[in-house]
């Protein structure tokens, strides 16, 4: 597990595809039946973007609803990416889990891998006393009618990238600029919001460690350091 602060979307993008071609080449390697010195485990990030609005490959560039050139006055970026999924924003006070898995080595079903990424937040957000559960057909956690945490993945030979974004101490204004997930007549809530004061995030990140490890029955290290800045050169 890394955690690694504040990290611009593009670089993090850069390191995510990295680490899933290790993966893959891995895999490959294995299955060709060559020696491998140290075999590279799975990897959980934990990051915050600057503030950035991300449009999917199946998303629609109309739910974007500034312009592109206004984005400079709100300090933010518009970036089209490789995940699936619509429109969706991320931010300083929203932590983004970037799960870099072998589904290989736990189970070949997309639909069960989010479901289970989904009970992993519902499980985080109970311990802050809020209900959070999931909607039929829509991808994601909700408070009631409101999204708490939004999800969106792209698989490769079965080894995962991109992930889910929790809103914790969100400015949720960011969110007016978009139709967020393409979803009409929904709206966007926090674990602060919710909760009416600030949530320090490493205890949301120890949460979401703890759940992690025990939906998917793994085991989760923090990186050391030697191993923290290897990861930390890709960028």
């Amino acid at each position: 597990m890394f955690d690694l602060g504040l990290v611009s979307y593009r670089k993090m993008w850069d390191l995510q595809k990295a680490a899933q071609n290790l993966l893959i080449v891995q895999k490959k390697k294995i299955r060709d039946g060559e020696k491998i010195e140290h075999i590279s485990n799975d990897m959980l990030f934990f990051v915050e973007h600057p503030h950035v609005y991300t449009l999917g490959k199946s998303g629609n560039s109309a739910n974007m609803l500034k312009g592109i050139s206004e984005l400079a006055d709100i300090d933010a970026e518009y970036i089209e990416i490789d995940r699936g999924g619509d429109i969706t924003y991320h931010g300083p006070g929203q932590i983004v889990g970037y799960p870099i898995l072998d589904l290989d080595r736990y189970f070949t079903d997309i639909h069960k891998y989010l479901r289970y990424l989904e009970e992993v937040v519902i499980k985080t957000c109970n311990d802050f006393g809020i209900k959070a559960e999931r909607k039929e057909g829509l991808t994601g956690v909700w408070v009631e009618e409101e999204k708490i945490c939004a999800m969106g993945i792209r698989c490769s030979r079965w080894v995962t990238m991109h992930g889910f974004a929790l809103n914790v101490n969100t400015d949720l204004s960011y969110f007016n600029h978009i139709v967020p997930c393409g979803i009409e007549n929904k709206s966007v809530t926090s674990l602060s919001k919710i909760t009416g004061q600030f949530i320090d995030p490493s205890n949301v990140k120890d949460k979401l460690t703890i759940y992690f490890a025990e939906v998917f029955e793994a085991d989760l290290v923090e990186a050391d350091s030697d191993e923290h800045k290897l990861q930390i050169s890709y960028l």
